[in-house]
């Protein structure tokens, strides 16, 4: 188990890529995986996340091949062409992998097991199962709704409206997948806006998808045909470091090719309304993904409420807009993120936690969380196996006082392989001990 150790005093300039987008990055295999026809994915995320949910589909029949390191070609075999697997589906840390493969598998001719680790395993998956038990599935969770997870082969699924309790692209994008193979018409209702990256890459693998306000309906019963795909850079990667140059002195990064779809750059509106300088460039689209560089330099930031409605915009993003949040004059208010309690770690705890002990005035609540900026100190702090807790404290330590160590931060690589040496070589002061 490692730990990463931060010294203050980072001097952010520069450019970068950060690694590609793994919401696209899990739903170009799966997408491409029953496609009638090769796809090629250009920048696919090499992080363990995604590379468990390529592993799971070489499993089931479907030949892969690498161009290079982030140039995946996938033969598909066809919306029927799966194979069972012959053994259980290992899904490391990955709630998305989880969450959408049971929708998908739910309407396969074969019997399949999903599980992960041990954080995996803690992962309410009954908001996933009930609906899908209304389509015809036969799904099996532990006692507690979690995983791992039981998938028996139906006769078939039928469709299904259904309006989502609690805003989840998780779950709308399990419930289309399984929507591929019922009879008739799904349609699923938002409470409010989020991801929609399984909805336009349905679309660019000529799949017909319907959005109508906050309903989205898919026919079952057609065909995908396979596509040459961009994977825009993950402005959830990208987010670590538009905080740490807002909040580091004489900073000025350009982050190339960052994905911005509006159902997702909700950690931009935040920023910007906290007083970040951040400049949106060369905006333009890869297939139906739209993209931009972004120029970020040292802003003073501001406490603020954070809009109710940016939240599932940016529910990834939240342990860094935390430390923005510790770092920025005056108290900002976040509320409506109870999904945070049940992520990779409870973020809500695991942030309160870390950013207490480095002296932070950081006050939980059941569903968010009010922080009070001040100066930080040096000190250690925990990820809890959290990836994201674990590169959010790592930009806290560019603006404190002293030295921070951040234990078991192995977790990083599910998500961000190369995150040490790319912030090294814009000037973050770190290195990993074991």
């Amino acid at each position: 188990m490692s730990s990463l150790v931060v010294d203050p005093g980072a001097r952010l300039r520069g450019e970068l890529r950060v690694p590609g987008d793994k919401s696209i990055s899990h739903r170009a295999v799966m997408l491409g995986a029953l496609a009638d026809s090769p796809t090629r994915v250009e920048g696919f995320l090499r992080g363990e996340d995604s590379l468990h949910t390529l592993q799971a589909f070489t499993g089931m029949g479907v030949q892969t091949r690498w161009e290079d390191d982030e140039t995946l070609h996938i033969d598909g075999v066809g919306v029927d062409g799966l194979c069972a697997p012959g053994s259980a589906i290992y899904l490391g840390n990955s709630g998305t992998a989880m969450r959408l493969m049971t929708g998908l598998l739910a309407a396969q001719p074969f019997a399949s097991d999903l599980g992960g680790d041990a954080s995996l395993n803690t992962r309410p998956m009954r908001r996933v199962a009930d609906p899908l038990r209304e389509m015809g599935a036969s799904i099996t969770l532990q006692g507690d709704g979690t995983p791992p997870v039981h998938i028996e082969p139906v006769a078939g699924l039928s469709a299904l409206r259904y309006r989502l309790p609690v805003a989840s692209a998780q779950v709308k994008s399990a419930l289309l997948l399984a929507g591929l193979y019922a009879d008739g018409e799904t349609v699923i209702e938002e409470p409010a806006p989020t991801r929609d990256h399984t909805e336009r890459m349905l679309r660019t693998f000529g799949y017909a998808i319907a959005t109508c306000g906050s309903e989205v309906t898919l026919r079952g019963g057609g065909r995908l045909s396979g596509q040459s795909i961009r994977v825009p850079a993950d402005i959830s990667s990208a987010a670590f470091f538009m905080v740490a140059a807002s909040i580091a002195e004489d900073a000025d990064l350009l982050l190339r090719d960052v994905g911005v779809n509006p159902t997702r750059d909700g950690v931009l509106s935040i920023l910007r309304l906290m007083g970040a300088h951040i400049e949106v460039l060369n905006a333009r689209h890869w297939g139906a993904e739209p993209v931009a560089d972004l120029r970020v330099r040292s802003a003073g930031l501001h406490g603020i409420d954070i809009p109710a409605e940016l939240v599932p915009l940016a529910i990834d993003e939240f342990p860094v807009l935390l430390v923005a949040a510790a770092c920025a004059s005056g108290v900002t208010r976040l509320r409506g993120a109870a999904e945070l309690r049940v992520k990779e770690s409870d973020r809500i705890g695991a942030m309160a936690d870390a950013l207490q002990a480095l002296g932070a005035s950081a006050e939980p609540h059941a569903d968010g969380m009010t922080v009070r900026g001040g100066p930080l100190r040096g000190g250690s702090v925990q990820s809890r196996g959290d990836h994201r807790i674990g590169m959010a404290m790592a930009v806290a330590a560019t603006a404190a006082s002293g030295p921070v160590t951040i234990t078991d931060s192995d977790n990083i690589a599910t998500s961000y392989p190369g995150f040490v040496a790319q912030a090294a070589a814009l000037g973050m002061r770190l290195q990993e001990t074991a």
